[in-house]
């Protein structure tokens, strides 16, 4: 059984060394254990740190690529160099390294393919108030949309099977998290969620340059995931709501206009607008269909896409349901 735990890093030279210090190298159940750091363009010593400390893996880009792009480079990586579970953590040193044990116990007892680390982010010191019932509310809403219970959705300390690692698309520059907790809950990939401990904040966070950018674009990823999977629903919804004040405005056009008719001239602009919701109406019931159409589509090249992996490494494909 071989663990591999990336890092994606970005000029990370003062953090990573108690980063790489804090994973445990002997782990029971697992016969290797090894480390991937992922160089998202750094400028400092982030890459000579890692050597010296001894990564057996180091996969560099000419320039910042985002950190999306970072960890889907790191899963083909991992997969390809034939890791059975594969844990991601930040080189920041914000996750406790020696739970990476109790992080893929689930895995190696066969109980998840995938289990995501909770903070506790009510208990978390450094987390402001603002931040603590945000990251709330915000994980709320993911697990709803879901179907899954996730507490701490925007946790980036998560182990994964290979074959959830196979199956998974990484469809986002910005961010993964959000959008694999979508994608787990819509295809059925069993996914637990353990406590785990963090340690002292040593930097800000680079992902985004304030709570707002991280929750708007945050949202875009839930809203464009969610929407892949559940078009039909969505556009059907809305266009529904907007068929249906087009008819009562329509009958409240009529009603002036057959029992109040002297005053009939005044409520044109009724009739007008309820032309523009029901025809509003009708093309967003239309669109659905058509983004519905689309996702059958998808769901046949990501299944393309999962065989193809499968062949690459010589597995006998074992997908997961498709949402």
């Amino acid at each position: 059984m071989k663990l591999l735990i990336q890092i994606p890093c970005l000029n990370e030279e003062a953090t990573l060394p108690a980063t790489l210090r804090d994973i445990p190298r002997d782990i029971a159940g697992i016969d290797q254990v090894e480390i991937l750091v992922i160089d998202d363009g750094c400028t400092d010593r982030t890459v000579d740190i890692a050597r010296s400390a001894g990564v057996e893996h180091i996969v560099s880009f000419t320039g910042n690529r985002g950190l999306g792009y970072a960890f889907a480079a790191g899963f083909d990586y991992c997969l390809n160099a034939g890791a059975d579970i594969i844990v991601n953590t930040d080189g920041d040193n914000q996750y406790c390294g020696a739970d990476i044990p109790k992080l893929i116990a689930p895995i190696l007892e066969h109980r998840a393919d995938i289990v995501i680390g909770d903070r506790q982010c009510s208990k978390v010191a450094h987390f402001s108030w603002l931040k603590r019932n945000l990251q709330a509310l915000g994980s709320r809403v993911v697990s709803f949309l879901a179907g899954i219970e996730v507490p701490d959705v925007a946790s980036g300390f998560r182990a994964y099977s290979r074959e959830a690692a196979l199956s998974l698309v990484n469809s986002t520059s910005f961010d993964h998290t959000v959008d694999h907790v979508i994608q787990a809950g819509r295809r059925k990939i069993v996914t637990k969620v353990v406590p785990i401990r963090t340690n002292e904040k040593l930097r800000e966070s680079r992902l985004f340059s304030s709570i707002w950018t991280f929750i708007s674009r945050s949202i875009g990823i839930m809203v464009r995931v969610y929407a892949s999977y559940r078009a039909l629903v969505i556009f059907t919804f809305a266009g529904l709501v907007s068929l249906s004040l087009g008819a009562l405005l329509g009958l409240r056009f009529l009603y002036f206009f057959f029992f109040v008719a002297a005053e009939s001239d005044s409520h044109v602009q009724s009739l007008i607008l309820a032309a523009v919701l029901l025809i509003a109406g009708f093309q967003m019931i239309l669109t659905g269909i058509l983004a519905d159409l689309m996702n059958s589509t998808r769901s046949i090249l990501e299944d393309t896409n999962y065989r193809i992996r499968k062949l690459e490494s010589g597995e006998q494909a074992r997908k997961f349901p498709r949402g």
